[in-house]
């Protein structure tokens, strides 16, 4: 058994009780022969056998027990994968690198993902694994955090892009003679004669072929050695290998007068050409799809205007900008990074990161988004957020991560991926002895076949060629004509497309298996408090109750008469409302600050309580000039002995008007009722009403009462039925897995901090941003804007992202499926083969990148589009 050790650092740990439950999580897998974590040094090691246990499942179980083990994430560029087999091979030999956690290779971006530890693996590391399974990395300088991040990669992309370019250019020189060659050979003219300039026409060919062979063909037999011999596996380059050394070392075998039959030179050199322009367009294609990501990053401000407390400016490269600088931006520019306005008010252009046009005003106290172009006006602002923590950034790399992620469907072309080329090859094998040792029954089954004739006549018995150089036909054009380039494509290709799109649209998805699950939801379930409202309480009623437990129908006048609480003889308005405003000035909820400003902008002193006490989903209970004041619902007043049945009929009033009525006990009596009311947001009745006429379900749950939740449902337009109300923080994610107990695919749709649970164990996640929380852990779906209306794109590009993924996997599988069966038959010239082996994958690509096209303010249409 081969033993590891890991060094693991580990966060959260308080107390030697926390690394005991630590060491026993660990050492309760299959595995781990020993755990030892100190908490004094928060580390951790542990010896296992990563043949029985990885270190992904260790980390997990660390997590599990409810601790933090530390690990850095990088993206490293591969230049040269030729298909899916490539990033397979890529991916397991970083998974087999000691120190990775996790590991994704995706073909479409030229790209791996690597999760890994940073005490016991570090980038180069990770660089010599991929190199060591035979393939290049970009080896960026990310180590010591020189030079903008990827520089390196877009180098190497333009670097590649153009040596596949000279390659086909170099080629097609070379070639083009042959074409004259190639047409009077398919076509029977006769016109090339035995010489040319004095020198046998087969020699000429030779000449001009074998350069071809060498140059164009060195790149595709240096990584069917890597595949066969280093990996042991077969990729599409062995598939090319086989078919182009084929046609050109059966022509040297003839042009030597070993074997008899005809010269296949142009053919040879032809095959490499397409294959080589294929690689072009197909690197072209890629580098577009990746475009909109890397625009969206050459919108960063290079500099920031920098104001000092004397208030003098200095412009400074954005690098060098720290949290808390105070940076000026004038009308045009770009804000430079995430943060606060403190001074100045204007009009900001957000649209490259939320999708909406329409500029938004910003005052002091307003969040803005790096990046975004101030319109008008002069703004102070206070950075919040730089470098990699920047919207900006996280977007980027939400969406790389996305695209490593990919659906569940790409399971189905990785199984047929596996076995595509080992399968092809014994075709194309049994096919070529088939036709030499059969070769009159197959010619006579063909020709009664309605098709087109035999290539080059057929074998001799059918009045062509050798039956040997029949067969060699056929084993040629059987392997050219097989493309698991398209396969490996339709999936990854889509995807990256997809998610780049909602990106652009202010749609971020966690991963590509998310953006396929989202189209199943056939159940929204909404948080109603900003969500569905806005979220923005204002204090509307103050209600005063005289000691009989009647409303003042005055208001009540405030008391003169002093003493303590209970010896008063009435309260007045103001008086309920200080003591409501002083009890819930020690609460951050939303309906406690609406109190305590209402208070203020009446002019009435709001003070700290002298005790507060929050008791979470019913009020609040506080010490007010020495008396016990209580706000909150009718269980908070119940469970403390005041009698709430005197103010019902008020609070019915309140509520069915869709406020939240709260109410208010001194000292044991109840003296009040407060009520706050939130507006909903404008779009929330279009975002139900598109939805219901998707046929999805549309439920709201919050933890406000019964009647004021009916009553925002009413006027967004959801069934009163689908509401749940009443509803605590802490029991929202049983309500949603009571949901999906029906049967339901839920998608949760709330503000990603305290529904985070229900969003967790929703079908679908999705918590709507503020245009600067865009890594919300707990969501599947996150919306940078404030806008339910949102969930409909989100839905939208899931489903137009998985018609197009089947489209290309028709394609391809439908392309393979017809064409190799011809070319068995021995319908196929290996040239044409090989030309449209490379225009399947092109096709794949090009159909992925008219999806860039859509906006999905409409479902996607297409006709003969796969659902």
């Amino acid at each position: 058994m081969s033993q590891r050790k890991s060094q693991i650092t580990i966060q959260g740990m308080s107390c030697a009780n926390c690394s005991q439950t630590v060491s026993e999580a660990v050492e309760s897998l299959d595995g781990v022969a020993e755990a030892s974590v100190n908490f004094a040094t928060d580390e951790g090691t542990v010896t296992y056998d990563p043949g029985e246990v990885s270190l992904g499942e260790i980390f997990a179980a660390i997590e599990g027990a409810g601790y933090t083990p530390v690990t850095e994430s990088v993206t490293i560029a591969v230049t040269d994968m030729s298909c899916a087999n490539c990033s397979e091979t890529i991916q397991e030999a970083l998974k087999e690198t000691p120190g990775v956690v996790d590991a994704d290779a995706n073909f479409a971006t030229d790209e791996a993902q690597v999760t890994y530890n940073p005490a016991e693996a570090g980038l180069r590391d990770l660089y010599d694994a991929i190199e060591d399974a035979g393939y290049s990395p970009v080896r960026e300088d990310a180590e010591s955090g020189e030079g903008p991040e990827g520089d390196a990669r877009d180098a190497a992309r333009e670097k590649e892009i153009r040596r596949q370019l000279r390659l086909t250019l170099f080629g097609a020189v070379l070639s083009l003679p042959l074409l004259a060659f190639m047409a009077d050979h398919l076509l029977g003219l006769g016109l090339a004669g035995d010489e040319l300039f004095g020198v046998a026409t087969g020699w000429v060919m030779f000449a001009l072929a074998t350069p071809v062979q060498a140059l164009l063909g060195k790149p595709f037999y240096e990584n069917s050695y890597k595949a066969l011999v280093t990996n042991g596996r077969a990729n599409m380059d062995v598939l090319i290998a086989l078919g182009s050394s084929t046609a050109y070392v059966y022509s040297v075998a003839v042009l030597l007068d070993l074997i008899a039959g005809g010269l296949y030179f142009d053919t040879a050199a032809f095959i490499l050409v397409f294959i080589t322009l294929g690689n072009y367009l197909e690197a072209r294609s890629k580098g577009q799809a990746g475009e909109a990501l890397r625009k969206l990053l050459e919108m960063e401000a290079d500099t920031a205007t920098v104001v000092d407390a004397d208030g003098n400016e200095e412009e400074i490269p954005l690098e060098d900008v720290e949290v808390g600088d105070r940076m000026k931006v004038r009308p045009g520019e770009q804000i430079p990074t995430d943060g606060v306005v403190v001074d100045g008010q204007s009009a900001v252009d957000e649209s490259m990161v939320t999708g909406e046009s329409v500029p938004v005003e910003k005052r002091e106290g307003d969040e803005v988004v790096g990046s975004t172009i101030n319109e008008n006006g002069v703004l102070v602002v206070e950075a919040t957020n730089v470098g990699k923590d920047t919207a900006l950034q996280q977007i980027v790399q939400t969406v790389k991560e996305a695209q490593s992620r990919q659906p569940d469907i790409q399971n189905l072309a990785d199984r047929i991926s596996a076995y595509f080329v080992p399968a092809v090859i014994a075709n194309a094998v049994l096919w070529g002895v088939a036709w030499y040792l059969f070769p009159a029954t197959l010619a006579g089954f063909v020709d009664a076949l309605p098709l087109w004739g035999l290539v080059a006549g057929g074998p001799v018995a059918a009045g062509g060629v050798s039956v040997f150089e029949f067969a060699v036909i056929v084993f040629a054009s059987a392997v050219l004509i097989a493309c698991p380039c398209a396969l490996g494509l339709a999936t990854p290709a889509a995807t990256m497309v997809g998610t780049t799109l909602g990106a652009q649209h202010g749609v971020l998805f966690k991963g590509g298996d998310v953006l396929e699950r989202a189209k199943d939801v056939d159940t929204v379930v909404f948080d109603k408090t900003g969500t569905l409202t806005k979220g923005e309480m204002e204090l509307t009623d103050v209600v005063v109750f005289d000691r009989e437990g009647r409303p003042a129908a005055d208001g009540g006048e405030s008391a003169t008469d002093g003493g303590s609480l209970a010896t008063r003889e009435r309260l007045g308005e103001d008086d309920v409302l200080r003591f409501a405003a002083i009890a819930e000035s020690g609460s951050e909820h939303p309906l406690a600050r609406a109190i305590v400003e209402g208070a203020e902008a009446r002019g009435i002193d709001v003070t700290d309580p002298d005790g507060f006490e929050n008791v979470p989903g019913h009020g609040v209970k506080a010490t007010v000039d020495d008396g016990e004041v209580l706000v909150g619902n009718r269980k908070l007043l119940r469970d403390n002995g005041v009698d709430a049945a005197p103010a019902e009929e008020t609070m019915e009033r309140l509520e069915s008007e869709g406020k939240t009525a709260m109410l208010v006990a001194v000292e044991g009596k109840l003296v009040g009722v407060v009520a706050d009311a939130d507006t909903v947001k404008e779009s929330a009745t279009d975002a139900v009403s598109q939805l219901r006429e998707r046929a999805v379900d549309v439920m709201m749950i919050t933890g406000d009462n019964e009647r004021t939740a009916r009553a925002v449902a009413e006027q967004v337009g959801i069934d009163p039925e689908n509401v749940r109300a009443g509803v605590l923080p802490e029991d929202k994610s049983a309500a949603v897995e009571s949901i999906q107990d029906e049967g339901r695919k839920a998608m949760m749709v709330g503000d990603g901090v305290n529904d985070a649970p229900a969003l967790a164990v929703a079908y679908v996640g999705t918590a709507i941003g503020s245009g600067t929380d865009v890594a919300i852990e707990a969501a599947d779906v996150t919306l940078m804007r404030d806008d339910p209306v949102d969930v409909v794109k989100a839905i939208r590009i899931s489903e137009a992202t998985l018609a197009k993924i089947k489209q290309n996997l028709v394609w391809a599988l439908g392309y393979n499926t017809a064409m190799i069966p011809l070319a068995s038959l021995g319908l196929l010239q290996p040239v044409l083969a090989a030309g449209a082996m490379a225009v399947s994958s092109v096709s794949v690509l090009s159909n992925s990148l008219l999806f860039r096209r859509y906006t999905p303010d409409d479902d996607y249409r297409l006709l003969g589009r796969l659902r």
